[in-house]
Protein backbone atom coordinates (compact mmCIF):
# COMPACT_ATOMS: atom_id res chain seq x y z
CA UNK A 1 0.00 0.00 0.00
CA UNK A 2 1.42 3.38 -0.97
CA UNK A 3 1.92 6.28 1.42
CA UNK A 4 -0.77 8.21 -0.46
CA UNK A 5 -3.29 5.43 -0.01
CA UNK A 6 -2.38 5.03 3.65
CA UNK A 7 -2.79 8.73 4.40
CA UNK A 8 -6.11 8.89 2.54
CA UNK A 9 -7.40 5.80 4.36
CA UNK A 10 -6.34 7.18 7.75
CA UNK A 11 -7.99 10.50 6.89
CA UNK A 12 -11.27 8.77 6.17
CA UNK A 13 -11.06 6.52 9.25
CA UNK A 14 -10.27 9.27 11.73
CA UNK A 15 -12.82 11.68 10.29
CA UNK A 16 -15.52 9.02 10.25
CA UNK A 17 -14.57 7.98 13.79
CA UNK A 18 -14.98 11.55 15.03
CA UNK A 19 -18.36 11.85 13.36
CA UNK A 20 -19.54 8.52 14.80
CA UNK A 21 -18.28 9.53 18.23
CA UNK A 22 -20.28 12.73 18.03
CA UNK A 23 -23.43 10.96 16.84
CA UNK A 24 -23.24 8.35 19.61
CA UNK A 25 -22.33 10.59 22.55
CA UNK A 26 -22.85 14.19 21.36
CA UNK A 27 -19.20 14.72 22.25
CA UNK A 28 -17.77 17.86 20.65
CA UNK A 29 -14.17 16.81 21.47
CA UNK A 30 -14.72 13.63 19.44
CA UNK A 31 -15.79 15.42 16.29
CA UNK A 32 -13.21 18.20 16.67
CA UNK A 33 -10.34 15.78 17.22
CA UNK A 34 -11.50 13.36 14.53
CA UNK A 35 -11.92 16.02 11.88
CA UNK A 36 -8.70 17.80 12.88
CA UNK A 37 -6.53 14.70 12.68
CA UNK A 38 -8.42 13.61 9.56
CA UNK A 39 -7.63 16.98 7.98
CA UNK A 40 -3.94 16.55 8.74
CA UNK A 41 -3.95 13.14 7.05
CA UNK A 42 -5.86 14.62 4.11
CA UNK A 43 -3.32 17.44 3.80
CA UNK A 44 -0.59 14.81 3.87
CA UNK A 45 -2.34 12.85 1.11
CA UNK A 46 -2.64 15.96 -1.08
CA UNK A 47 1.00 16.88 -0.57
CA UNK A 48 2.16 13.34 -1.32
CA UNK A 49 -0.03 13.12 -4.42
CA UNK A 50 1.41 16.39 -5.76
CA UNK A 51 5.01 15.51 -4.84
CA UNK A 52 5.22 18.47 -2.46
CA UNK A 53 7.50 18.49 0.57
CA UNK A 54 6.49 17.53 4.11
CA UNK A 55 3.69 15.12 3.18
CA UNK A 56 5.19 12.26 5.17
CA UNK A 57 6.10 14.51 8.09
CA UNK A 58 2.55 15.85 8.36
CA UNK A 59 1.17 12.30 8.39
CA UNK A 60 3.67 11.28 11.04
CA UNK A 61 2.69 14.32 13.11
CA UNK A 62 -1.00 13.37 12.79
CA UNK A 63 -0.17 9.84 13.95
CA UNK A 64 1.77 11.19 16.93
CA UNK A 65 -1.14 13.46 17.89
CA UNK A 66 -3.59 10.58 17.57
CA UNK A 67 -1.34 8.25 19.54
CA UNK A 68 -0.61 10.87 22.19
CA UNK A 69 -4.28 11.20 22.94
CA UNK A 70 -5.43 7.61 22.51
CA UNK A 71 -2.63 5.40 23.84
CA UNK A 72 -2.75 6.71 27.45
CA UNK A 73 -6.56 6.51 27.38
CA UNK A 74 -6.42 2.93 26.04
CA UNK A 75 -4.06 1.90 28.82
CA UNK A 76 -6.21 3.59 31.46
CA UNK A 77 -9.69 2.51 30.34
CA UNK A 78 -9.03 -0.67 28.32
CA UNK A 79 -12.08 0.19 26.20
CA UNK A 80 -12.42 -0.75 22.54
CA UNK A 81 -12.39 2.68 20.86
CA UNK A 82 -9.18 3.99 22.46
CA UNK A 83 -7.50 0.66 21.75
CA UNK A 84 -8.50 0.80 18.08
CA UNK A 85 -7.33 4.41 17.83
CA UNK A 86 -4.04 3.41 19.40
CA UNK A 87 -3.53 0.68 16.83
CA UNK A 88 -4.35 3.10 13.99
CA UNK A 89 -1.89 5.64 15.42
CA UNK A 90 0.85 3.03 15.82
CA UNK A 91 0.37 1.81 12.26
CA UNK A 92 0.64 5.39 11.03
CA UNK A 93 3.77 5.99 13.10
CA UNK A 94 5.40 2.82 11.77
CA UNK A 95 4.49 3.41 8.13
CA UNK A 96 5.32 7.08 7.97
CA UNK A 97 8.25 6.90 10.37
CA UNK A 98 9.87 4.12 8.33
CA UNK A 99 9.45 6.08 5.12
CA UNK A 100 11.41 9.02 6.56
CA UNK A 101 14.49 6.82 6.71
CA UNK A 102 14.45 6.21 2.96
Amino acid sequence: MSLQTTSLLLSLLTSLGGIIGYIRTKSLPSIIAGLSVGSLYLLSYLRLRNNQPYGVEIALFASLVLGGSSIPRAIKTRKTVPCVLSVVALVGMLVFGASLGR
